[in-house]
C-alpha cells in the first residue's frame, strides 16, 4: 500500500487541479453563452443574404463577378478552422479527423504543389505544418466576440487569391454549433459561391427547435421567392457589391459557429475533468484513511508488544 504521505500529496494535487478545471468550466460557460448568442443572432442575416443571392442569380443576362463563376479546377485550397488553445475535448480532433477522411476519400496529397492550405487557429496551423502542407496564410487569435469587420482581411485574401487564379476552388472544414452538447465537424464548398452551396450550408445551421426554428418549418424558405424587385443602379453592380459581402458574412458566421462550438466543448470537457478529479480525490481519500488506520494499528501493535516484552 502506498504511504500516507504520498497519498496526501496526491490528494492535494488533484484537489488543486479540480479547482482549476472548475474555474475554467465557469469561464467557458460564460463565454459559451455569449458566443452562442452571437452565433444565433447572425443566422437571420445569413439566411436573408442567401435569399437575396438566389433572387439576383436567377436573373438572366447579368454578368457575374469572378467569385460566382465556376471554372475548371486545377488548383485547390483548403480552409481549416480550429481553436488556438486545447483543453476542449474532441473539438479540434473532430475537425482534423474530418479533414483526414476527406483527403483519404479524394486520394489527395497535401504536399502536392497544386494544393494549398489556409489555417484559422493555432491548432490548424501546427497540424498543417506537421503534415508538410503548403500553408499560404494563417490567422491566429481570432477574437471570441468577433466583429464583422474583423473578417475582412480573411475575405480579401481569399477573394484576391481566387481572382488571381492562385486556386480555383476553396473547401472549408469547420464546426457548426447544434446544441451545448453537440457540435458537428462539416466540410463545405466555399468558393466559387453558388446558390446550392449556400443552401446546403444554411440547411445544416437552421435549428430544428427553439429560436429561429421557424425557418426550417417554412417550406418556401429554400425556394427562390417569385417577386418583382426594382434593383438600382443595376443588377450587375448590386451583384458585384453583394458577392464579397456575402463571402464575408459566411466567414464571419463560420467563425462565430466555431467559437460557440469551442466554448461549449471546453465547458463539457472541464465539467467532466472536475467530476473526475472529485471522484479520484474521493477514492484516494479512502486509500489514505486505510493507510493511516493501518499505520495506527501497526503502532499500537508495536507498543503492546514492547510492553509485553518488558514484563
Amino acid at each position: 500500500m502506498e504511504s500516507a504521505q504520498n497519498l496526501k500529496r496526491r490528494i492535494k494535487s488533484i484537489r488543486n487541479i479540480g479547482q482549476i478545471t472548475k474555474a475554467m468550466e465557469l469561464v467557458a460557460a460564460t463565454k459559451m453563452r455569449r458566443s452562442q448568442e452571437l452565433a444565433l443572432a447572425s443566422r437571420p442575416y445569413a439566411y436573408t443574404a442567401r435569399e437575396l443571392l438566389g433572387i439576383l442569380s436567377s436573373l438572366t443576362d447579368v454578368p457575374l463577378p469572378e467569385i460566382l463563376k465556376s471554372r475548371p479546377v486545377e488548383k485547390r485550397a483548403f480552409l481549416l478552422m480550429t481553436s488556438d488553445k486545447g483543453l476542449a475535448g474532441s473539438f479540434n480532433s473532430a475537425v482534423v479527423r474530418r479533414f483526414e477522411n476527406f483527403l483519404k476519400s479524394e486520394k489527395l496529397d497535401l504536399r502536392d504543389p497544386r494544393y494549398s492550405s489556409i489555417a484559422i487557429g493555432q491548432k490548424a496551423k501546427s497540424y498543417l505544418e506537421r503534415r508538410g502542407a503548403n500553408v499560404i496564410q494563417s490567422y491566429v487569435r481570432v477574437g471570441d466576440y468577433m466583429r464583422p469587420e474583423e473578417a475582412e482581411p480573411i475575405t480579401d485574401f481569399i477573394v484576391d487569391g481566387y481572382e488571381r487564379h492562385l486556386f480555383d476552388e476553396v473547401t472549408a472544414f469547420f464546426t457548426t454549433f447544434v446544441t451545448a452538447l453537440r457540435q458537428d465537424a462539416v466540410v463545405r464548398e466555399f468558393l466559387p459561391v453558388t446558390y446550392e452551396s449556400i443552401k446546403e450550408s444554411l440547411e445544416d445551421t437552421i435549428p430544428r427547435a427553439g429560436k429561429y426554428s421557424d425557418y426550417a418549418k417554412s417550406e418556401s424558405f429554400f425556394e427562390t421567392a417569385e417577386r418583382e424587385y426594382v434593383i438600382e443602379p443595376s443588377p450587375a453592380e448590386v451583384l458585384h457589391k453583394l458577392a464579397p459581402q456575402l463571402l464575408k458574412t459566411r466567414i464571419y458566421h463560420m467563425i462565430l459557429e466555431a467559437n460557440a462550438s469551442e466554448h461549449s466543448a471546453r465547458r463539457v470537457a472541464m465539467k467532466n475533468a472536475s467530476e473526475n478529479a472529485g471522484e479520484l480525490s474521493g477514492n484516494l481519500n479512502v486509500e489514505y484513511n486505510k493507510s493511516r488506520q493501518a499505520g495506527i494499528t501497526r503502532e499500537l501493535t508495536e507498543i503492546t508488544a514492547g510492553a509485553e516484552a518488558l514484563k
